[in-house]
């Protein structure tokens, strides 16, 4: 039986009440016989929690002192919840709730296996229009997975995990991590604008040693102009506020590397080494430094699809690129690949995991994989125009980044970093119930809790959640089961007579509409008028 009720986490903002508003806080309290000093724990939450509102954040991380150890730590939460009285009570209802924390910790892996995975940049629908990643797929014209490692990019992220990869999720921007903690840096699908500060901080990041991988996608402002829809629910029509990716913010970023992407889509299927690979609604690499290896293949113009209706092929697009940057001895790895759709398992067709991984071996030891060995060194003409964005786009409204109005954009302030404050801990020198972490049953019930909880306002949720049986020959368990079944007998009977009720008025429905059988009518003998003698024989 689950039990929802209002909870009340209270506060008291006033100096005479600081002590007793400490009693409410949580309070981390590790299992000094199971190693539990070396989890670290951080508290946020609301001041009230409500059904569907409030929140309560726990935030674990290892502590210093275990970056060489293995092992699993374990301790628990306990706070206090007050519920507010109920009818004729008169004082609030308190009660201690005690959380089981139990956490694996292995030793810091190297730099190399530790990828970063860039969250903050990607935005998705709603409340923005942003539109689907391949064109193809007419059905699903919405990007509305959150481009997340659990969610459409669940799969590539258990690839990594098999791969021996350890992967973070960075929800802030690039100023906010230390980059000799990671080895590489992977932006997939991002369609946010960047600070000024991320693309200098990243820039040195890149001179110190962090490699950075980029998987792009398609970018056309004619196309975007021509997949906009009439909405029926709020009567307008619906322009795309960037391209399957922000292409003109992500060469901003790039451009302190020497690279970019066009502004060309591209589709069609080809062939690295002996995978077969396709190419769903992908731009192309328009600059890249001239040492750098590319690959490049023949396309499809989508976008020339997309406008004219017609096929127009194009030889020698590079789309694949690696390149060691030679700012610095110790200057990282950077690659570049035009198409997301491949790591999405949204629309996925042919998967290239296998791809990242070799991307991932060349930004960490600087040696080209074998699958990888058609890719060569290219001159790239020069460019004429970048990519720019569309006029009258709604970005702003939806970015963390920038604002203004529709004639003039600028950068927000950069927010700050956020920081959490680990709480005190209060060892508890016990070892944690061998039974503690196995499933709950949904029913609760002990011979010495009364039935009603208003009856003892003494007892809460921790009075109920420790016992775990319910003595079905006790005084107490025997009527509540007596009861529910005598319960349920006019429930039975009543439908009992509703089927029989049914069963007699289909008999009786068959009986009326059945046709009613003629009598066959007796044959008229025909009358025989004998004139004159009968003929003899």
């Amino acid at each position: 039986m689950l039990i929802l009720i209002s909870l009340v986490i209270r506060r008291t903002v006033e100096d005479s009440s600081e002590v007793e508003a400490t009693k409410f806080k949580p309070k981390w309290e590790p299992y000094a016989p199971e190693f539990g000093h070396h989890i670290d724990v951080s508290f946020s939450y609301s001041a009230d929690l409500w059904p569907w509102s409030g929140y309560l954040a726990v935030s674990i991380t290892a502590s210093k002192d275990a970056a060489a150890w293995e092992g699993v730590a374990k301790g628990q939460i306990t706070l206090t919840v007050e519920s507010p009285p109920e009818d004729e009570e008169t004082e609030a209802r308190r009660s201690t709730i005690v959380i089981p924390v139990r956490a694996k910790i292995i030793p810091t892996p190297p730099r190399s296996k530790r990828i970063l995975w860039d969250q903050y940049h990607n935005l998705r629908y709603p409340p923005g229009y942003f539109p689907r990643d391949n064109l193809r797929m007419k059905n699903d014209p919405l990007d509305w997975n959150g481009d997340h490692i659990h969610t459409n990019f669940k799969d590539m992220y258990q690839h990594l995990r098999e791969k021996g990869y350890y992967v973070e999720v960075l929800g802030s921007p690039f100023t906010c991590f230390d980059a000799t903690q990671y080895g590489t840096l992977l932006l997939v699908d991002p369609e946010e604008e960047y600070f000024s500060e991320e693309i200098s901080k990243l820039t040195r990041d890149i001179d110190n040693g962090l490699s950075l991988i980029v998987f792009a996608d398609w970018y056309n402002v004619s196309v975007m102009k021509k997949v906009k829809f009439y909405d029926e629910n709020t009567r307008q029509w619906w322009m795309p506020d960037t391209g399957g990716a922000n292409i003109p913010a992500l060469n901003e970023l790039l451009a302190p590397l020497d690279m970019a992407f066009s502004d060309t889509v591209y589709e069609g299927d080809f062939k690295i080494g002996e995978h077969d690979m396709y190419y769903a609604s992908g731009t192309s690499i328009l600059k890249f430094p001239e040492d750098g290896l590319l690959f490049t293949g023949t396309f499809k113009n989508q976008g020339f699809e997309v406008m004219k209706a017609n096929t127009l092929t194009v030889p020698d697009v590079p789309v694949l690129g690696l390149h060691q940057v030679s700012s610095s001895p110790s200057a990282g790895r950077v690659g570049l690949y035009g198409d997301s759709n491949c790591l999405d398992s949204s629309h996925l067709q042919k998967d290239c995991f296998w791809m990242l991984s070799a991307m991932l071996e060349y930004t960490a030891h600087n040696i080209v994989p074998v699958v990888l060995s058609s890719l060569s060194k290219a001159t790239l003409p020069p460019v004429m125009e970048m990519p720019s964005r569309m006029e009258g786009n709604h970005l702003h409204r939806y970015s963390k980044v920038i604002e203004g109005s529709l004639s003039s954009f600028h950068s927000r302030p950069l927010p700050q970093c956020p920081s959490l404050i680990w709480a005190m801990p209060h060892p508890l020198n016990k070892s944690a119930p061998s039974d503690i972490y196995q499933p709950q049953r949904l029913l609760s019930i002990d011979i010495d809790i009364p039935l009603n909880p208003a009856n003892r306002p003494d007892l809460g949720f921790s009075a109920l959640r420790e016992h775990n049986t319910l003595d079905i020959q006790s005084p107490i368990a025997s009527p509540l089961l007596s009861q529910d079944r005598l319960t349920w007998f006019p429930v039975i009977a009543f439908l009992a007579t509703c089927l029989v009720a049914l069963f007699l008025f289909n008999q009786y429905y068959r009986t009326k509409s059945r046709p009613k059988r003629k009598r066959p009518r007796p044959r008229k003998m025909a009358a025989i008028s004998y004139v004159g003698k009968v003929p003899g024989v």
